[in-house]
């Protein structure tokens, strides 16, 4: 058989929704009606690929090999011929659900050449050599912080929040300040020195600033007041997670970002970004190469950070990845970003339709159930595979499998990579 379905591995971080309350849950325990969901462990990840700290099992008896690594591993030809050249015989992705319930961390990914410094650097915190894009698409309202927010956005919040001023310092504030439009890279270097001023500021001393302006924030909002101005509630928000925490502050830095069920956000290297709360698939090339500043519990590199990022200004609205409806298919919805690594597909088949046909391409692709259910033939599966919400199928390359619907309609997601 080269199509059968995957059982895939849990992550239970702590930041991840609890119980049933999580898609993550969800899924897995409509996926597999074995699996106990306990209502009060999070369900933070649902990993769906070869990755070694999360490597999906087979659901077939019939395959000797017991998950999918080992099976690919034998079996390479099954990626395509190009993918299984351009990435030595490995799939290129990994494939995910993230329930959010409280912040992950305020992060980047390095690009190749810095991954591959850090890892002979300092191999036990970064374990790979590879670059780390990643995008996210929303299942429910999802919300994160991604970029650098335009400058007047930035300066009008050094002069509303004098506490973040305080930490910046004068000749910094005013250097972005007077920093005009005319001159991006001019406009790029005064945010650099403001951000690291930030990021490196004295513990005690912004400590000491983030409980002034937590205090004055939450007496304003008691008195009624209007707190946008501050970003009030989101910072009232991210305290009360991470008191105490740098974190808290870059959100007068970063765009915060709203995506819709269905919308997405590509982040490429060196992009700062941290995921707030929703549920949403995402996909990201092989690594696990993270380096972070704050919001975490986690080893922080604020110098590594505040150093690779890319300071270039841009509104939220940029920040949202369009898909583009396939010319060979008016299901399929393509959001294809600019890595070779991975691409997916979104397909939603209308009630109208019982049977539709998951076409074969030239690369090896993981397909995921979010709503609907249908029995699945393919000539390259052992038998056929009844498919519900929080079904995971491995399809192998040129391989193709006939659904043939028993609900009204289907949501699906597919991950490949398109060389």
């Amino acid at each position: 058989p080269a199509v059968f379905p995957l059982s895939c591995v849990v992550q239970n971080y702590s930041w991840g929704k609890v119980g049933l309350e999580s898609e993550v849950a969800k899924l897995v325990a409509s996926g597999d009606p074995l699996v106990q969901i306990q209502p009060e462990q999070p369900y933070a990840e649902l990993w769906m690929g070869t990755h070694p700290r999360g490597d999906a099992l087979i659901r077939d008896n019939r395959i000797p090999q017991k998950t999918l690594g080992q099976w690919i591993a034998d079996n390479p030809a099954c990626l395509g011929a190009k993918v299984k050249d351009a990435f030595q015989g490995r799939l290129p992705f990994l494939f995910k659900v993230l329930s959010v319930n409280t912040a992950l961390s305020v992060q980047a990914h390095p690009n190749k050449e810095l991954a591959a410094k850090l890892h002979a650097q300092f191999p036990e915190h970064y374990p790979d050599a590879n670059h780390k894009p990643e995008m996210a698409i929303a299942l429910t309202p999802f919300e994160g912080m991604c970029g650098f927010r335009p400058v007047e956005e930035i300066v009008s919040f050094l002069q509303n929040v004098p506490e973040l001023r305080a930490l910046i310092g004068e000749v910094a504030a005013e250097q972005l300040e007077r920093s005009g439009s005319d001159d991006p890279r001019g406009v790029s270097a005064a945010l650099r020195v403001c951000f690291t001023r930030l990021m490196k500021s004295e513990k005690k001393f912004f400590v000491d600033q983030l409980n002034m302006l937590v205090k004055r924030i939450s007496q304003e909002v008691a008195e009624g007041k209007d707190t946008s101005g501050s970003n009030g509630d989101l910072l009232l928000q991210l305290h009360s997670q991470y008191p105490g925490d740098i974190g808290c502050f870059t959100i007068y830095f970063l765009n915060l970002v709203r995506l819709e069920p269905g919308e997405a956000m590509f982040l490429g290297a060196n992009e700062p970004h941290a995921y707030l709360h929703g549920d949403c698939v995402e996909i990201m090339a092989c690594s696990d190469n993270t380096v972070r500043a704050g919001l975490t519990p986690k080893f922080i590199d604020v110098l590594t950070l505040c150093e690779m990022l890319n300071y270039t200004p841009a509104p939220s609205s940029s920040k949202i990845f369009p898909a583009a409806q396939s010319q060979l298919d008016p299901h399929v919805y393509l959001y294809d970003p600019p890595v070779p690594d991975f691409t997916i597909m979104r397909i939603e088949i209308p009630a109208s339709i019982k049977l539709y046909l998951i076409s074969a391409m030239d690369s090896a692709s993981i397909l995921l159930v979010i709503q609907g259910t249908a029995v699945g033939t393919s000539t390259a599966a052992a038998s056929e595979m009844s498919l519900q919400r929080g079904s995971v199928l491995f399809i192998s390359a040129n391989e193709s499998i006939s659904l043939h619907l028993s609900s009204p309609g289907m949501l699906l997601f597919r991950a490949c990579c398109l060389l």
